[in-house]
């Protein structure tokens, strides 16, 4: 990675935690709100079978009510009778024999695989049951004098809570980040019993959902009078050069007994790029007062001027950012609320021509869809994790990020906002017709306009947020219904954010159906390039129907492989479906890493590639996927993982890696050679060779001997292939040029047998908080230190010293059953991975080791700090 690149991404991480920790307490040490994590100390159980008889439709009644502030017409009111009541929230039940853990947690990522009633496409680890979590707050008795809310940034699924035995409220949908509020059940000391219930159905999803309370959780304990829940909209209408109009509403609550006057007044400062940190303020809003009636809300409207504005921008721009810090007043001045809101002053346009343009620059999509899950971690949210996997996207190019087919962690989005990703924020994978039994579509009716608001406000001043998606492959495409629903929903996001246009992923819509003429952008699924082998594209027809819309690649590609795995022979096409006899083994569950196969349904990168240059008014695409998820492992339904990503599950580089590299930073100097060359039982085999780089020209040698000059064919050629190559043991080496100048080089030898284990750590310093990481590959070498390409050694991992703890490994094999936690893991195409953290409030080294019979072993020494 480049040290542009490096600087960059560190500050993410810094700015994320600055932003955290900022949160964690009123600006400045300001009274006025306090935010703080209650992640700590759980007791958890989770039950095959309901334990409590409870289900959603006894509940409803009761969560409902949570969503009254996201409900434009009628709010639903709390039953007046007596709440259910269970022995779990009850603080005289014993959970003494319970497990003790932090959030977030994926209860389902442990395993084993194969857990009875799931299947391959929800990742055939135990999701299902019912799960119960149980731990006491501390209450002072000047808290009772505020209004204290609980914040769950992400539940899975139909969680309901209850405090000292009483029944609060809850929210089914998995990804939305909810509030309920505690105040009228608590109690001063140390005992108020706070406890959750989740239920996950069979069926339930059509990829690895994971379980449990998987993102962060908080304590907000404010005024009675304060900034409301996403409380604030930050819109940046007019900018230029020389300044920006900044407009700000903010929502004012009063959960009091009595009207309140408050002055509201907004500073507005830049975010220091090297510490995160407010500056001085630049601008400053306004004071306004209001009058807040009991139990209301009111908004207050203001704006500033920003002179020489630091614009946020994805690459070659930079994401500079700032943050409004808005204070409430009361009748004698004294502050009784702060409150921070992050945001970056930029344009958006959205051109049927030019396509995205951010600061009036065309800014060509180069993204990618991505699942929740984070690998062997499951869906349990860690920065860190999260982090590199942008790291390692934004190194192969990707400039932005589809939250393929939910709300993300709001994490995920300050690191978007940090690292200069534009967002394609996605809220449904359906509507009222179901994909699976037990999916959203059960509860769509009561729940999509509430889940979608809050989403909106939740997100809206993300300046990384470009577009709002709301839904994907929506299976009402192709009915008028499909037309009624999706203008319902695009009104909810123009009355929520009318600064953003919507689009859909439309895998089956045709151009001027009701479906499509429902949504802004139009956002097409696989049929752009033509679906599996057919080259017949649909950007024509909705370029005619739609002659002033942006049209872009919502989901493209569907390219699968194995990485390390190359299968012979190797077809001459640009594209070819996976089979058997095309790149596929559906004995072993691999698919050839010569990334020319796809889905029924996909393209090779090539074949996109083509299509996407061939249509120049295209904005771009979002490739399915950036990394391999857990569940949906087509082609091979009893595989564990997927094949589509362009990473692998634990984070290695698969070759397709290059080939987009290869397109997306068209001025890196790189060239990649595949397969490996080590080769015993091909001897004499035609064994193709082919070059990604973003090269005019390349010549290969084999042993010494040029194998032949290519030039690229065509604009339409997207890599050098050498087909005809017979193998024999010694070594590849490529030459490239461009403009006559050579360019790159790369080489591939054949390698030894396994002789010793080599181990890299990605960060050798990591914070003894609890939760940062350190992700440790692990390589079978020869001799040489060479990687044995094809090795499958097991190798044990440990720690020898110090205060560390091994969280999972993998090695990126869709087809390894052997559960995340185990210390024991073959190695997959010569490299194994461990995920490594300090325990929480320690520091000094920490020694890990990895060992293999018959091979020397390796150790590397972090520094928790």
């Amino acid at each position: 990675m480049h040290t542009a690149c490096q600087r960059l991404t560190a500050f993410a991480l810094l700015f994320l935690v600055s932003f955290q920790l900022a949160e964690g307490l009123a600006a400045g040490g300001t009274p006025g709100r306090e935010r703080i994590s209650i992640n700590a100390n759980w007791r958890f159980s989770r039950f095959t079978s309901n334990p409590d008889s409870l289900s959603y439709s006894t509940l409803k009644q009761w969560m409902l009510p949570a969503a009254s502030n996201f409900i434009s017409g009628s709010k639903p009111q709390r039953p007046s009778g007596a709440a259910p009541s269970v022995k779990y929230a009850q603080s005289s039940f014993d959970d003494g024999t319970w497990e003790t853990l932090n959030l977030p947690h994926d209860w389902a990522i442990k395993g084993p695989f194969n857990a009875p009633g799931i299947g391959g496409g929800m990742g055939r680890l135990p999701s299902n049951g019912v799960g119960w979590y149980r731990r006491n707050i501390n209450i002072t008795s000047d808290d009772l004098t505020k209004t204290v809310f609980l914040d769950v940034d992400g539940a899975m699924s139909y969680a309901a809570v209850w405090l000292n035995g009483n029944l609060v409220g809850g929210w089914p949908f998995g990804y939305a980040s909810f509030r309920l509020d505690l105040t009228p059940y608590l109690k001063v000391g140390t005992d108020n019993l706070l406890a959750i219930r989740l239920d996950n159905a069979l069926d339930s999803s059509r990829w690895y959902p994971g379980a449990g309370i998987y993102r962060n959780i908080w304590l907000v304990k404010v005024n009675p009078t304060h900034v409301a829940q996403y409380g604030t909209y930050i819109t940046t209408p007019a900018v230029s050069a020389q300044s920006a109009t900044v407009n700000l509403v903010v929502d004012v609550e009063n959960k009091g007994s009595s009207s309140q006057q408050v002055d509201v007044v907004t500073t507005i400062h830049p975010l220091d790029p090297a510490t995160g940190q407010a500056g001085d303020a630049v601008a400053t809003i306004p004071q306004a007062s209001t009058t807040v009636a009991a139990g209301a809300k009111q908004s207050v409207n203001g704006s500033a001027t920003v002179a020489s504005p630091q614009l946020w921008g994805p690459a070659p721009q930079k994401p500079n950012l700032y943050v409004a810090i808005t204070r409430l007043l009361s009748a004698n001045k004294t502050v009784i609320d702060t409150y921070e809101t992050r945001f970056g002053i930029r344009t958006v346009t959205m051109d049927a021509d030019k396509g995205v343009l951010i600061n009036g620059q065309a800014v060509r999509v180069k993204g990618t869809c991505n699942h929740g899950d984070l690998g062997s971690l499951g869906t349990a949210f860690n920065t860190r994790a999260t982090q590199r996997q942008l790291q390692m996207l934004q190194e192969m190019g990707t400039n932005a990020l589809r939250t393929s087919h939910n709300p993300p962690a709001p994490e995920f989005l300050d690191l978007a906002d940090s690292m200069g990703f534009m967002v394609l924020d996605e809220i449904f994978d359906c509507w009222n017709n179901q994909k699976t039994t037990n999916d959203f579509h059960l509860i769509f009716a009561d729940w999509h306009e509430p889940d979608l608001r809050l989403f909106i406000r939740r997100d809206r001043n993300h300046p990384s947020v470009i577009a709002w998606s709301i839904g994907n492959e929506i299976s009402e495409q192709s009915s008028a219904s499909g037309g009624t629903i999706g203008l319902e929903l695009r009104g909810i996001v123009r009355s929520e954010d009318p600064t953003r246009q919507d689009t859909a992923a439309m895998n089956s819509a045709a151009a001027g159906s009701a479906f499509a003429n429902a949504i802004d952008i139009k956002g097409l699924n696989y049929q752009g390039e033509g679906l599996g082998t057919s080259w017949s594209s649909s950007f024509p027809n909705f370029r005619k129907s739609y002659p002033n819309s942006m049209i872009w690649s919502t989901e493209s590609s569907s390219a699968v492989s194995t990485r390390g795995t190359y299968i012979f022979p190797v077809t001459n096409a640009s594209h070819a479906n996976v089979a058997d006899d095309s790149g596929g083994n559906s004995k072993a569950m691999y698919v050839s890493a010569y990334e020319l196969y796809a889905t029924s349904w996909g393209s090779s990168p090539d074949k996109v590639f083509v299509q996407q240059d061939k249509y120049s008014y295209v904005a771009g695409e979002f490739v399915w996927t950036g990394f391999d998820y857990i569940g949906e492992p087509t082609p091979y339904n009893a595989a564990r993982s997927s094949y589509f990503g362009i990473i692998d599950l634990a984070g290695f580089k698969k070759d397709r890696f290059y080939l987009y590299q290869s397109r997306w930073r068209s001025d890196l100097p790189m060239a990649h050679i595949l397969p490996h060359w080590t080769w015993p039982d091909r001897v004499g085999l035609v064994t193709p060779v082919h070059v990604f780089s973003a090269a005019d020209e390349a010549e290969l040698f084999v042993n010494g001997k040029s194998a032949g000059r290519l030039k690229r064919a065509a604009a339409s050629t997207y890599r050098f292939r050498w087909d005809g190559v017979v193998y024999q043991p010694g070594d590849l080496r490529v030459v490239t040029y461009r403009n006559g100048k050579q360019w790159a080089v790369d080489t591939k030898k054949t390698v030894g047998s396994a002789a010793k284990l080599s181990i890299v750590a990605d960060r050798t310093t990591i914070s003894g908080d609890g939760y940062d990481l350190s992700f440790i590959t692990v390589a079978v070498a020869d001799a040489n230190g060479d990687t044995v390409p094809a090795a499958s050694n097991a190798i044990t991992f440990s720690i020898v010293s110090g205060p560390g703890q091994i969280v999972s490994t993998d090695n990126g094999d869709p087809t390894d059953m052997t559960a995340f936690p185990s210390l024991t893991r073959k190695a997959f195409g010569g490299l194994a991975l461990a995920v490594v953290r300090a325990e929480a409030g320690a520091s000094g080294q920490i020694t890990v080791s990895a060992s293999a019979a018959g091979l020397t072993g390796a150790q590397v020494v972090l520094t928790a700090t």
